[in-house]
């Protein structure tokens, strides 16, 4: 963050401070989140708040829509073996591989006019090839070992293996910014400090979605205005702006207030508890949609923690959470309990795996088995006199994860363990603390998976961050298991969809007895929108509902 510059134009604050409340809430979205990214380049540090911000502001080039089908957002037409966009291919080696080919939509410019082109596509390529750049991003470009440009809109993207998802792509960069920039960042890590994304987030030409960002104040808010040369849908609104407020107590105060017209769904906005609360004591305010999700809300225990290493504490701390109690409580059980990362709505699910039943007095046979034996407090400790103490974090603020924090807590001490809270504001959280794995013990935070999502990003032991990838990578657990690696690597180049799911159901299998992250539970998406708001729909996947923000307008 402290590379960032406060860009907001003084000509945008007196705008916003002219508006009239009746203007505003047609000519103006004020959208209210409780995080911040911690830059807006698209492809380093994978975060639902970055993904939900540039989602207006920047297109990929395909995404799964509302219906979880797969479509083109920049493409012309999305390429499938079937239509002869994909081809399977014989490389050197003799092993088999894959010709992608991709046609990007001929009117596409970016925010200063210069023209969207398979160069950019290629730029994309070459940097996410680069180690030095950490990129995190979710459909790997390094999927490709080579790539062709054929003209200015057409790109052949040759991967070096059969891939399931050889058709689903993140977003591109401009050269025309980019380039320069890269090209001068010589030693690991330059160029993520000296990014156009970072250093001058208002720059037009990062951006070619319906919208680009016209005012930047770093940890306060993003101001974004219809981008003059996109050719799409024309935007509903003239300003659209993302406002951090990082209380969810507040920011349900703001929403009331009339402050912010509406709060963020997908994660960065209001917790479900309040959403539930709010829909009781104030009916017909708003548009309150509670929409299932992919997004995972689980515990990374820490791999380098010594008390975390035997696996017994590990199920012991599953097996001592009242994981159904809380749901019921807190959500009033409209968020189902997991048992791994694949939600039930996943067409590659599998229920008969190892559950982990509350059960108070398997916890404490598990922790004698390993050697923890309560003390006269009440706390164990093992033979050397050592507690059985672990930090747990989560993202400072939000009311609804302090709340799970308490409950677990609590529940965790009735078995002897100990647990200490340190939390840290979701910018710190997710920016270094997570990313760098420098958490005491525990760290509790969601994925936000799109449909049929590999789980290389999170589970591979190829895309742990370490200082020598310049921690890029999304695999935040540092979870290294060569069989799930073999798995992996299956599944992803596996076509035939019941052949995919015998492996997912393994995967299942060995993340259930592992245990590198504690499930918690899949979450229902709480939404508020104004009354007013009309083609606003959620995905209920991480490619998020700004990724059709042109659609929304007032009615």
């Amino acid at each position: 963050m402290k590379h960032f510059l406060a860009l907001c134009a003084a000509g945008v604050s007196a705008l916003l401070l002219a508006a009239s409340p009746a203007t505003a809430a047609k000519d103006q979205l004020t959208i209210g989140v409780a995080q911040f990214p911690s830059t807006l380049h698209p492809n380093i540090d994978a975060e639902v708040i970055k993904a939900y911000a540039l989602g207006f502001v920047i297109r990929q080039v395909t995404a799964y829509d509302a219906s979880w089908k797969n479509s083109c957002l920049i493409c012309a037409e999305l390429p499938t073996i079937e239509n002869g966009l994909a081809k399977i291919e014989d490389r050197p080696d003799g092993k088999k591989g894959m010709a992608v080919t991709i046609k990007l939509k001929p009117d596409l410019k970016w925010g200063d006019g210069e023209k969207v082109t398979a160069k950019d596509l290629a730029f994309t390529w070459k940097l996410a090839r680069d180690p030095k750049t950490g990129f995190s991003n979710t459909h790997p470009w390094t999927r490709a070992d080579k790539v062709d440009v054929v003209d200015d809109t057409t790109a052949v993207l040759h991967l070096d293996k059969v891939l399931s998802s050889y058709n689903e792509w993140d977003q591109i960069l401009p050269e025309h910014v980019e380039g320069p920039i890269y090209d001068k960042a010589q030693a690991s890590g330059d160029y993520i400090k000296e990014t156009a994304y970072a250093r001058a987030p208002t720059t037009p030409g990062l951006f070619d979605g319906p919208y680009i960002v016209t005012g930047y104040t770093s940890g306060a808010q993003i101001v974004m205005e219809p981008n003059p040369h996109w050719a799409g849908t024309k935007p509903g609104f003239k300003r659209i702006v993302l406002k951090l407020i990082e209380n969810t107590a507040a920011l349900q105060a703001n929403l009331l207030s009339g402050d912010v017209d509406m709060v963020a769904g997908e994660g960065v906005g209001l917790t479900i508890d309040q959403v539930l609360e709010l829909q009781k004591q104030h009916p017909d305010q708003f548009t309150y949609i509670f929409k299932p999700s992919l997004t995972y809300e689980h515990i990374d225990l820490k791999v380098g923690n010594p008390i975390l290493a035997d696996v017994r504490v590990r199920q012991a701390l599953v097996y001592a959470a009242d994981r159904k109690t809380l749901v019921d409580k807190l959500f009033q059980g409209m968020q189902p309990v997991a048992d791994t990362w694949v939600n039930p709505l996943s067409a590659d699910f599998a229920s008969e795996i190892q559950h982990y039943p509350y059960d108070l007095a398997k916890a404490k046979a598990l922790l004698a088995e390993a050697g923890w034996k309560p003390g006269s407090d009440g706390i164990c400790r093992n033979e050397k006199g050592e507690r059985l103490s672990l930090e747990y974090s989560t993202t400072a603020g939000n009311r609804l994860r302090e709340l799970q924090q308490q409950v677990l807590q609590s529940n965790w001490k009735a078995v002897g363990i100990e647990v200490t809270i340190k939390n840290e504001p979701a910018r710190t959280f997710f920016g270094e603390t997570v990313k760098k794995r420098v958490y005491g013990a525990l760290a509790m935070y969601a994925w936000s998976s799109n449909v049929n999502e590999s789980p290389s990003r999170t589970l591979s032991s190829s895309q742990i961050p370490t200082e020598a990838n310049n921690y890029g990578g999304s695999n935040y657990i540092g979870y290294s298991n060569p069989q799930m690696d073999k798995l992996i690597d299956a599944a992803d180049q596996e076509l035939d969809p019941a052949k995919r799911k015998a492996i997912w159901v393994n995967m299942q299998e060995i993340y259930a007895k592992d245990l590198p992250a504690m499930p918690l539970f899949f979450r229902a998406e709480p939404h508020v929108v104004p009354k007013w708001l009309a083609g606003y729909t959620p995905t209920g996947h991480g490619d998020l509902s700004s990724f059709w923000s042109e659609n929304w307008h007032a009615q």
